[in-house]
């Protein structure tokens, strides 16, 4: 445990198409590095096209770590996230390499880089009978209990019910972690909008349709994985209800209330090192090789 403490970590983090893993690829190769991928929806095997995941040819450039570590029909958490990442780093740190953390789902991210406490799982039962309450129950029972709804995203039921198991407590974080450097990516909204179109026609193009019918016909709709962005709007379009240009439109507006979540939950860290200028490789490896002890 003690060199989880002590190896050095960089994370790179910011919002969905900013730019994340070109530039993690590019440091980690500088650097000697490796890459852990905080993204929640990458770790679940078959997901590939609609969650961006790493390519066969970047895998080959630079080893990636906690890709395709889910079983879809089991979900994943947080908490068992930060336990493979916590060991990913003191494996990647003990073979002589740097590790990269990266990635844009905030919690993963912070139960690492903060040493989230989390709360004990809810009694067998619990959940299941609050997952088969709509969301506007689920509120109006948070309300009914006096919790504190503006800690979670409202708009995500599974957020919401960990909020009643918990009756309103939610995970404690520490200070940031040592030895320790993080970097944000951010662009200017109307770049990061054509990114984020460009990806989902280029989604499109390399087959995102036929990778969901598979994935629904396996799993159906109700697993976790195809309840995110790219897999979720689907449901309508293979239904007969909507075009596959309001499905593309769906996915794109999904995608930037995504990224505007992660938008907002990143600019609270004040530990974050932004970086604005063109150049970001070098600001990266002259701040990483300044700062972090090896």
């Amino acid at each position: 445990m003690a060199a989880s403490v002590t190896s050095p970590l960089l994370v790179i983090v910011g919002e969905t198409a900013s730019g994340k893993s070109g530039l993690a690829l590019e440091i980690a190769e500088r650097l000697n590095g490796e890459i852990i991928c905080a993204d929640s929806w990458t770790v679940y095997t078959g997901f590939d096209i609609g969650t961006a995941k790493p390519s066969a040819e970047d895998r080959e450039r630079v080893p990636h770590h906690l890709l395709d570590v889910a079983d879809p029909a089991q979900g994943f958490s947080a908490v068992f996230f930060q336990r493979l990442a916590n060991q990913a780093i003191a494996d990647i740190h003990e073979r002589g390499k740097l590790p990269i953390l990266v990635g844009g789902t905030g919690l993963y991210v912070d139960s690492v880089i903060y040493d989230y406490s989390f709360l004990p799982a809810p009694g067998p039962g619990i959940r299941q009978q609050l997952e088969a309450l709509p969301l506007e129950t689920l509120l109006a029972r948070a309300d009914g209990l006096g919790l504190d709804m503006s800690v979670v995203d409202i708009r995500n039921k599974r957020r919401v019910i960990r909020l009643i198991e918990n009756n309103g407590q939610i995970p404690t974080k520490h200070g940031l972690r040592q030895n320790t450097i993080v970097f944000g990516l951010r662009i200017p909204r109307d770049q990061l909008q054509q990114r984020i179109e460009q990806r989902v026609d280029d989604m499109i193009a390399a087959g995102l349709e036929g990778e969901v019918a598979k994935l629904a016909e396996r799993y159906d709709w109700s697993v976790e994985p195809m309840k995110g962005i790219g897999y979720r709007e689907w449901q309508a379009y293979f239904m007969g209800q909507q075009t596959l240009e309001e499905t593309r439109q769906r996915i794109i507006k999904a995608t930037l209330g995504l990224a505007k979540r992660q938008r907002t939950w990143f600019k609270r860290n004040n530990s974050i090192h932004w970086l604005d200028n063109s150049d970001k490789v070098t600001a990266t490896v002259d701040l990483t090789t300044t700062f972090l002890n090896k």
